[in-house]
């Protein structure tokens, strides 16, 4: 089954707690949620974009933060969560929530409270949820979480900068793309110093535009060549540059292009006596970003609690 949204969890972990009245370990929730719903080993390793942490655990604690704020449960102490009066009472009706008790948990307005209009003075939810003071939020829409909403605005700016990289060195010279690729291997690391990666391109390079040497005497080095491409690279262009390497004496080749290669090049290169790595033009960009070429990076600042600043002592 799909990992439910953050909003599908709040009854399920709503149950969950009502069964450990003395509270959980945040850990154990997190399986204990994912095992009464039935969610397989597969989709508990779908992970966030950032790769940081599962969906189903990012999701899961945002369903106990809409609890909270609804006056459902608590996290009075590190890593437990309890829920309260309101939360039991709620878990042991009979019936199970409706879609607009649900909405009322997973909406927070932007005063930070749960949505509680048109609601009766006899709900339980509804009651909590008004007589809770929270701080300021931005409103929430469901059923994505807050992360997931971040991550995602995050990716589309990758994406929108990506696509610009492409088209500003699309506009420059060839011999600054052959620049910025040699910038960018000493960002990743490589070279003891951007001196020891040079540009050897232009006429007659024989398909060599750079060398890096990896060690200060310049023993041991790696050939590249950069090519901003119209269509994609196929064979003939990687056997080219494997012929290249081998009038150097050279085992280790990199061929970075602004398009794509074929699967007749990757193959090819994946048959060189030596290591000949392909980067495309998405690869190329992405790194970019990555290790800051070309790219600036704004700082964000989002909150987290500290628990170990709330630590009793």
């Amino acid at each position: 089954m799909p990992v439910p949204s953050f909003d599908e969890f709040i009854e399920p972990l709503l149950h969950y707690l009502a069964e450990r009245s003395d509270g959980v370990d945040t850990d154990d929730a997190f399986e204990g949620v994912a095992n009464a719903i039935g969610l397989v080993p597969a989709d508990r390793l779908t992970l966030l974009p950032s790769g940081r942490q599962p969906v189903y655990k990012n999701r899961i604690a945002w369903a106990h933060d809409r609890l909270k704020r609804a006056g459902l449960s608590t996290s009075a102490k590190r890593g437990l969560w309890k829920l309260t009066g309101a939360g039991m009472a709620l878990a042991r009706r009979e019936a199970p929530l409706s879609s607009a008790e649900l909405e009322r948990i997973a909406i927070v307005r932007r005063d930070g409270r749960a949505v509680a209009s048109g609601t009766s003075s006899d709900d339980p939810v509804a009651s909590a949820v008004s007589t809770a003071g929270l701080p300021a939020v931005a409103v929430v829409e469901r059923p994505v979480s807050p992360d997931e909403r971040i991550e995602k605005a995050i990716a589309e700016l990758r994406d929108s900068v990506a696509h610009d990289l492409l088209d500003r060195i699309g506009q420059a010279p060839p011999a600054f793309f052959e620049g910025l690729v040699l910038d960018l291997l000493h960002a990743m690391g490589y070279g003891t110093s951007r001196g020891d990666l040079q540009r050897v391109g232009g006429s007659g390079d024989g398909g060599i535009d750079g060398v890096i040497s990896l060690d200060r005497l310049g023993l041991e080095k790696v050939y590249v060549q950069a090519k901003r491409w119209q269509g994609t690279v196929g064979s003939p262009q990687i056997q080219t540059f494997m012929g290249a390497l081998q009038l150097q004496g050279a085992n280790k080749g990199v061929f970075l292009t602004t398009s794509s290669f074929t699967r007749d090049a990757r193959e090819a290169a994946a048959k060189a006596r030596g290591t000949v790595v392909l980067v495309d033009g998405e690869r190329l960009t992405l790194l970019m970003i990555e290790h800051g070429v070309g790219v600036s990076h704004r700082l964000m600042k989002v909150p987290k609690i500290d628990g170990d600043y709330f630590e009793e002592g």
